[in-house]
């Protein structure tokens, strides 16, 4: 009797593409079949990918949701074999947003998310702010997006993990000295949630930012599934399914509040 495998998770570590749209889809494709080739069932690449997270023409080059990138990233997705989630720079209601999008193996989408938490006065001059979560079904996994800062509001990780959400994509675009989001915060994120964060941020340098790199995949129990150093990196790892249950946490029963 054989025994169905624990799903896959890829990570894409790498340059932002700066504005250049042909090399974000020529990175992507090679990620997305090497993923799927070691079995991953849906590949995670930073924030604002298309066309670039600090890149001058951001707001200039934003396209709207069911767009051009879309149809490509739907297409890559259904010929790879692979879901791809990552950020982009959406144009609607005449303004710009800091959104994700997740494409399923067949090409589907099956998620669409705003940057909930803008961060610094860039993002808040250049995008208009989210004002909802997002849930879906990760082929069978209650999934949810965030987009960078909005994974160290642990207000938000509580809401969605209340929600019965056990995996959270996050494209980032974490730049130094803030390496220690990536070890430490998203960590204590998870464990103190009881969920899997699937964290992908760019590496090298984009105009005046140093990007971390430091893309983690980290387990409902803490345990650091896979992590990426500074440079380029594509991450696969196992989702782990058999968890000690006692080393979950039980804030969310056991919190007392007070006054």
């Amino acid at each position: 009797m054989t025994t169905e495998p624990n799903p896959r998770i890829a990570l894409w570590q790498g340059p932002s593409p700066a504005g250049d749209i042909e090399a974000a889809f020529a990175a992507l494709r090679p990620a997305l079949e090497a993923a799927a080739a070691m079995g991953a069932r849906m590949l995670v690449a930073p924030e604002l990918f298309l066309p670039g997270y600090n890149c001058a023409a951001a707001t200039a080059l934003a396209q709207p949701r069911g767009g051009a990138w879309h149809r490509r990233l739907a297409a890559l997705a259904r010929e790879t074999g692979c879901g791809v989630t990552l950020g982009y720079a959406e144009a609607a209601q005449e303004r710009v947003w800091n959104a994700a999008v997740s494409f399923d193996r067949q090409g589907r989408e099956i998620a669409h998310y705003r940057k909930l938490q803008l961060y610094g006065a860039r993002e808040v001059a250049l995008f208009a702010p989210g004002s909802a979560y997002v849930q879906f079904d990760l082929e069978g996994i209650p999934a949810a997006l965030l987009i960078c800062y909005d994974i160290e509001f642990a207000p938000h990780v509580a809401v969605l993990a209340a929600r019965g959400v056990r995996l959270l994509l996050v494209p980032t675009a974490n730049m130094q000295p803030f390496g220690h989001v990536a070890r430490l915060t998203v960590p204590t994120m998870a464990v103190n949630h009881g969920v899997t964060i699937a964290y992908a941020n760019y590496c090298g340098t984009e105009g005046d930012l140093h990007y971390c790199g430091g893309s983690v995949l980290v387990g409902p129990d803490g345990a650091v599934l896979a992590q990426a150093g500074q440079g380029a990196a594509l991450l696969v790892a196992e989702l782990a399914t058999a968890i000690d249950q006692a080393l979950l946490s039980t804030q969310a029963r056991d919190f007392r509040p007070v006054g």
